[in-house]
């Protein structure tokens, strides 16, 4: 055999300084029928799965994973398939969140410490898509990303019904009386009816759009249908690419910058995408060593407008939008416009200009045009004040109008506890024009930091046929949840930021056009009720949750752990047997 010093894996496979660990390493290899020729120095290319089966959305993977293969072995690699922790949005307790860290921490080790000269992510539910992100940065080889895609959409009655939109609907109208248990039950029967992540522009398709703005994937990598063929023939060929990659050495950081970045803003902007992008994105850039900050989604996403007619935001879901053309089509316009940063480059090595520049759109009701948006000031909108002086966030596509100036009086809940005990309660004082403020569900205080920031209204609210009032919290919600909802105050009230101090009756004033958020008690008064402030924290002495509340940092710097920040490259002792 050939040593081909210029692959990783040759340290494995290919060894004549280290014989011994060669026929070691080769030889259990072997005993999965793998031929000779494979272990002739070509590259050795891993696919990251989150394939399981307590992830739904990530259920068809094992089937993604044989057509990386064959693009792999097409263009002369050798692919190699690996699990790592699958974190599911719908099943796992108490907050997948939690576990975004964990499993990045899976991602890396299994990536350095293996013998791979490129890896290929698989990716779909909402917090695997980062995880593996982050997880990847942080050894740098080349990597390419690979979504599962989204649900076909779901029908109920004659109508579309959305993954997660619906459901807020439905318990709301169920809430008020308006639907039965029979009727939710049907609904939620006709929501999933295949394989694939969320079709709505929930969190999932947000973050797969994000890995394609930010070129780590093939265009239309975002919304193609988790059952169409194009998504297994886009499988295949990022396969055959990720070769080629390594061949070139195009590592994550040269086709990340502080420029893709910036493009992915933008492009979140025009999609109407989740506001849980802002904190995952932030922690990407963390692991790549790239300066993102809050003032960044403000500078960027400024006088970006909402193009794209999705649910939460609008009406279509993500097969219509891959109808209509998806993110490349979106990518067009924002380059018409001399929005976007068009040298960033691609994992395909074209840049983003050359990729996207003649895309077609093909539905202009999904896709809207600049001059006739859905909304015209989307985007992330970045508010600060004495209530949250690291910043918080709202995403006014999901809003309502008529509350983006808005004062009132503060209905304080502790915990998510004590608010599911008290919202419903006849006797809670609160109105139309309260803003409901709930506590202690950040980073550390919940831990993990559950989407439980749409709060759902009081029931007597509810009743007057009302749909939504400001909330205001430290938590995060779901990406395909609406309504007014100011999110990831930092810093939070379990390290006693000012969000603490609020009280019954304080009154609150909003603005967001002028990116405000204030509470309107003197200075002094804060402090002192700051001192006194007692958290309600999680009761956790041991195991990886406390390792999380001792390490985590704040919602603004992307909640990850302070000691996984930054990149530890590939290189790896080697191993003595």
């Amino acid at each position: 055999m050939t040593e081909k010093k210029k692959y990783r894996s040759s340290a494995w496979y290919n060894s004549k300084s280290h014989r011994r660990d060669t026929f070691i390493h080769r030889g259990w290899m072997r005993n999965q029928g793998h031929p000779n020729h494979l272990f002739d120095g070509r590259p050795v290319i891993g696919i990251c799965n989150t394939w399981s089966e307590l992830t739904p959305c990530n259920g068809h993977f094992r089937e993604i994973a044989e057509s990386v293969k064959k693009g792999v072995y097409e263009a002369g690699g050798f692919p190699l398939e690996f699990p790592v922790f699958s974190a599911s949005e719908s099943n796992l307790r108490p907050t997948a969140m939690l576990f975004r860290n964990l499993a990045s921490m899976d991602v890396e080790e299994a990536i350095r410490g293996n013998p791979m000269d490129g890896v290929v992510l698989l990716m779909g539910c909402d917090k695997t898509t980062p995880s593996l992100m982050m997880g990847a940065a942080s050894v740098d080889i080349p990597t390419i990303g690979v979504s599962g895609g989204p649900m076909l959409n779901g029908h109920h009655r004659g109508e579309i019904i959305g993954s997660g939109t619906g459901v807020w609907q439905l318990d709301a109208d169920l809430n008020a009386g308006k639907i039965t248990e029979d009727d939710f039950v049907s609904a939620e029967i006709s929501m999933s009816r295949s394989k694939g992540n969320c079709m709505t522009m929930g969190t999932a398709s947000t973050m797969g759009s994000m890995v394609e703005a930010l070129g780590m994937a093939l265009p239309h990598n975002a919304a193609i249908p988790a059952v169409d063929a194009r998504r297994y023939a886009l499988a295949h060929m990022s396969g055959k690419r990720i070769v080629e990659m390594v061949k070139e050495n195009l590592t994550m950081s040269k086709v990340v910058s502080k420029d893709s970045f910036e493009n992915a803003i933008k492009v979140n902007g025009a999609i109407g995408g989740s506001t849980n992008a802002v904190i995952h994105l932030a922690a990407i850039a963390g692991r790549l060593e790239i300066d993102l900050s809050l003032d960044d989604w403000e500078k960027c996403g400024k006088d970006i407008p909402t193009l794209v007619n999705l649910q939460p935001s609008g009406k279509y879901l993500m097969e219509d939008f891959y109808y209509a053309g998806g993110v490349p089509a979106v990518i067009r316009q924002l380059l018409e416009k001399n929005l976007l940063n068009k040298d960033a480059l691609t994992v395909n090595g074209k840049t983003i200009a050359e990729n996207n520049s003649n895309a077609e759109r093909w539905n202009k009701d999904v896709i809207k045009d600049f001059d006739n948006p859905l909304v015209k000031d989307g985007g992330i909108k970045i508010l600060k004040g004495n209530i949250a002086p690291d910043g918080a966030i709202l995403k006014p596509s999901a809003a309502s109008p008529e509350l983006m100036q808005h004062k009132g009086k503060a209905v304080v809940f502790e915990s998510v506890e004590e608010f599911h005990d008290k919202i419903d309660d006849p006797n809670l004082d609160v109105d139309e024009n309260s803003i409901l403020v709930l506590k202690n569900c950040g980073p550390k205080g919940y831990p993990g930091m559950a989407e439980v920031g749409n709060m759902r209204l009081p029931q007597k609210i509810l009743k007057k046929g009302i749909r939504d009032m400001i909330r205001i919290s430290d938590a995060r919600m779901s990406g395909t949840a609406y309504g007014t909802v100011i999110l990831h105050t930092s810093p939070e009230a379990a390290v006693k930021g000012p969000l603490a101090a609020v009280q019954n009756g304080d009154l609150i004033e909003v603005d967001v056009n002028k990116g405000t958020l204030n509470l309107d008690v003197p200075a002094e008064i804060i402090a002192k009720r700051l001192e006194e402030y007692q958290p309600v924290l999680p009761e956790i002495k041991s195991g990886y949750q406390k390792m999380y509340i001792d390490h985590v940092m704040q919602a603004d710097k992307g909640a990850d752990l302070d000691f996984l920040v930054g990149k530890r490259g590939s290189e790896v002792k080697r191993h003595s047997h």
